[in-house]
């Protein structure tokens, strides 16, 4: 049986998470780590190492990883202001003959605008290699039991579902980079919003019908800083980080909310209703999805599941994240999330990709996805800043870049 030999771009949390995953992946074998700094990607292959999920090294280069027959394809995990450099780094080796690959698959966002998600699209169609665009949600067990049970029942019996309803919130990004405008391309819209438009889109499509089969018709979005703007939080943030946060000249959205009015092939109105934030105070990252139709309703809530375990005051523990990720707090009522890469989607989403690369078939989810989504992000920043609903595609889309990534 054929195996799919992978080499990671990034070595932080998200590559870290992924690998976790591949415990739960046939066929598949993590060879390598590519990142900036060469200990990182040290420490991060001795990571898949000990999980058992393939003998990965450190390269030196992303060509060299190229160049390698051992690396069938390339999971890009790095951060948003080195995405399009990342691929062009490959496309570049490819079509000079370095090496040859089966599958390119990205993390979310696809990019920081338009414009350089445009370019990410001409370089792959150019190698002529197959893409993965990363969308965990529309992988989570839960997320896709309830809409296969919800469409089986309530929509063959009642109508479609018409309403979707989806939130993801934490306390904030771990790394610094998230909070700077021009690095991130944005905010909390850009960092997650992109989960929730994705997951509601697939919530809202029937399961016999293609995507394109929900259309976007207009959007209306705003955007605050709630929290982290605060002379209080932000000179703690500052401390932390060292990001000014309430700099009227670095601050970045930590909360935004959007409606997306859809259609479907019958002129059917749908809507969707997101909101992220990064000044969420929990346990831990939250993520919610609602799906509403004629004769029914569905809701979930991602720290409602599984066991909860009460601790005392008198219980002390470091800072750590072994309940739940983005964990804030070590005592009181805690979820724990048993196996967040599993319920967070990762393991189904990567055995999807692995399988897709070796047979040649096209993943659920491409860049041509992935561009769609930074479409979409991009006409919300539109709307929040302009204060109005934008119609879908806008003019000058191409060439926006948020206010706040300006920097």
């Amino acid at each position: 049986m054929p195996r799919l030999g992978i080499g990671f771009i990034g070595s932080g949390f998200i590559t870290q998470f992924h690998i976790r995953s591949f415990a739960g992946v046939r066929n598949a074998d993590i060879k390598g780590i590519w990142s900036p700094h060469l200990d990182h990607a040290r420490s991060t292959a001795a990571l898949a190492q000990s999980e058992g999920v393939g003998d990965a090294r450190a390269y030196p280069s992303i060509r060299a990883m190229v160049a390698d027959p051992a690396i069938d394809a390339i999971w890009i995990c790095g951060p948003n202001f080195s995405r399009l450099s990342n691929i062009e780094e490959i496309t570049d080796a490819i079509r000079e003959g370095v090496g040859t690959l089966r599958g390119i698959a990205c993390e979310k966002p696809l990019a920081r605008n338009v414009a350089e998600a445009e370019k990410i699209l001409r370089l792959v169609q150019g190698i002529r290699v197959p893409t993965g665009y990363l969308e965990n949600q529309v992988f989570m067990p839960s997320l896709v039991r309830a809409k296969e049970i919800l469409w089986k029942r309530g929509a063959m019996c009642a109508g479609r579902p018409y309403l979707a309803r989806a939130t993801e919130e934490h306390g904030g990004p771990h790394s610094s980079w998230f909070w700077r405008g021009e690095a991130q391309g944005g905010g909390a819209l850009n960092d997650m919003m992109c989960h929730a438009i994705e997951a509601t889109r697939f919530m809202l499509t029937d399961p016999g019908k293609d995507r394109s089969s929900v259309r976007p018709k207009n959007i209306t979005a705003r955007t605050a800083n709630l929290k982290w703007s605060q002379p209080k939080y932000a000179k703690a943030f500052l401390a932390k980080t060292g990001v000014a946060s309430n700099s009227s000249e670095r601050a970045v959205e930590d909360y935004a909310s959007a409606t997306v009015e859809f259609v479907d092939d019958y002129d059917n109105t749908l809507f969707a209703e997101l909101t992220t934030s990064w000044s969420y105070v929990g346990p831990g990252l939250r993520i919610t999805m609602e799906l509403l139709g004629p004769e029914y309703s569905m809701a979930f809530n991602s720290l409602e599941c599984g066991p909860k375990m009460f601790l005392s005051r008198e219980v002390t523990a470091r800072g750590g994240e072994d309940f739940v990720e983005k964990q804030n707090a070590e005592a009181g009522l805690m979820p724990i999330v048993s196996n967040e890469v599993s319920e967070y989607g990762y393991e189904a989403e990567n055995r999807h990709m692995v399988q897709a690369f070796l047979t040649g078939q096209r993943p659920l989810l491409t860049f041509k996805e992935g561009f769609e989504v930074v479409q979409l992000l991009m006409t919300a920043y539109m709307s929040a800043e302009q204060g109005r609903t934008i119609e879908c595609p806008p003019q000058g889309l191409a060439s926006y870049v948020p206010a706040v990534a300006c920097k």
